[in-house]
């Protein structure tokens, strides 16, 4: 049995397809038999971009639009760019409103057009509301796919439109006036449960339903509907009116985005980032953050040229420095993670910030005189001088004290100046951290050694 005949899985179609005796061709066929549309969308994903256009060219048409799909928008727009006239049509008149909107930053204003002329007035209808919507508003990502009923209609009524219906799954029926207006939902399981198939559903709606309103940030609407234990939500815009509904799928796929834009975040890049994007165009956009880093460690070595004297003198300084400094980092962010993740779970605000930064001092305490007593022997040992050993065990304990605090109160002190803690908290810690351990470290020794 050949290598690419075995059932293989995405991480072994990324290594056949970057081997060099292989036939990309045939190794990507096989893909398509084996893979789902958004596993196909990560392995086109994991191509240079000269070879991803040419392996796109393979995808089957009735898969074309999931692919696209499911790639990030960098690496999507990479494929735009290389398709023929047809393609693209084929594309455009494959869209629903909601993957229109999905694909909308991709596509030209033209193309949009084209598009939209081919959806239907219900869908037509539905892409001009969610486009009314922000790209961070839940409104815009709305699920159309439910079933809807009239006050007046009866139990059978209701039964009867979740047959015709085409939803996979579905665990309400949302109740809606002529005007659109949301009334409340009917849970299916008391739809299958009622006896009496003439009574009027009116009398069925639950009395307060939990509802999403469309303006709602994503990362809420997620969380709301986490909270609620059900599988969807109504979505309403301000005047009560039914936008469409949130799901579980809906909300795990804005969690993923949400933790892959935080991780990418750090490092001052984006969830849509492409592993093969040009090389000026990559350059451009790492840039900012490499100069946002430039100046912090300038900031250090301003702060570090401060005691060049005693520095000259007592070179063991010099080779203990980066202790002090990583020690208070690794302190700092373990306070920050912590941090940040409360304040995306809504636990951690200015009102408990006290009682959780008197908790990390307690921590960063115990862990300090522990690990500066470690450090201060063994520096003792190395460098036979107690006094270089004193200076040292200070200086760690005094920064993991100060990275503690700093840890807890960044994050907050970003939050509510509209930064992104995840995005900018550990420059910020990582330059408090340094700067106070290097001048304590370097104070210390100069006051005690010279």
């Amino acid at each position: 049995m050949s290598e690419i005949d075995k059932k293989e899985d995405l991480e072994g179609f990324v290594s056949q397809l970057h081997t060099p005796e292989e036939s990309q061709s045939v190794v990507f066929d096989h893909a398509v038999e084996q893979l789902v549309p958004t596993e196909l969308s990560l392995l086109l994903e994991s191509l240079p971009i000269e070879a991803r256009c040419a392996r796109w060219l393979q995808v089957p048409d009735e898969l074309k639009t999931s692919v696209l799909l499911g790639m990030r928008y960098q690496a999507r727009d990479s494929i735009f760019l290389a398709m023929d006239e047809s393609t693209l049509d084929l594309i455009l008149r494959s869209l629903d409103a909601e993957c229109l909107i999905e694909l909308a930053d991709n596509l030209t204003e033209e193309q949009i057009e084209k598009a939209f002329s081919y959806l239907d007035s219900k869908q037509q209808n539905w892409y001009q509301g969610a486009a009314e919507f922000d790209e961070k508003h839940i409104g815009r990502y709305a699920d159309h796919k439910l079933v809807t009923i009239p006050p007046n209609a009866k139990a059978r009524d209701a039964l009867r439109a979740l047959k015709r219906g085409t939803i996979d799954l579905c665990d309400q029926v949302f109740v809606v006036d002529k005007q659109g207006l949301f009334l409340g939902v009917i849970p299916v399981s008391m739809l299958l449960k009622e006896k009496d198939p003439m009574r009027m559903v009116r009398g069925m709606i639950e009395t307060v339903p939990i509802t999403v309103l469309g303006t709602d940030p994503l990362i809420t609407a997620t969380e709301t509907l986490e909270h609620s234990g059900g599988y969807s939500l109504p979505i309403v815009d301000n005047d009560g009116r039914l936008v469409g509904r949130i799901t579980q799928a809906t909300a795990l796929w804005i969690m993923k985005e949400h933790f892959e834009s935080q991780l990418m975040a750090k490092v001052g890049l984006t969830e849509s980032a492409d592993l093969f994007v040009p090389v000026f165009k990559g350059a451009r956009q790492r840039a900012v953050w490499l100069g946002l880093n430039l100046l912090t460690a300038f900031l250090a070595s301003w702060t570090i040229g401060l005691f060049e004297n005693v520095l000259s003198q007592v070179v063991a300084l010099a080779v203990l420095m980066p202790v002090v400094a990583s020690m208070g980092g690794i302190a700092g962010s373990q306070t920050l993670t912590l941090i940040i993740r409360g304040l995306a779970t809504k636990q951690v605000t200015f009102r408990n910030s006290w009682a959780l930064s008197k908790q990390e001092l307690g921590i960063a305490l115990f862990n300090g005189v522990g690990w500066a007593a470690v450090i201060g022997v063994v520096t003792w040992y190395w460098f036979e001088s107690g006094v270089i050993g004193l200076v040292i065990g200070i200086a760690v304990m005094a920064n993991i004290l100060v990275a503690a605090l700093s840890g807890v109160y960044i994050p907050l002190i970003l939050d509510k100046c509209k930064f992104d803690p995840a995005l900018s908290g550990a420059v910020v810690l990582t330059t408090v951290t340094d700067v106070v351990g290097f001048v304590t470290f370097l104070g210390l020794g100069t006051l005690l050694i010279l």
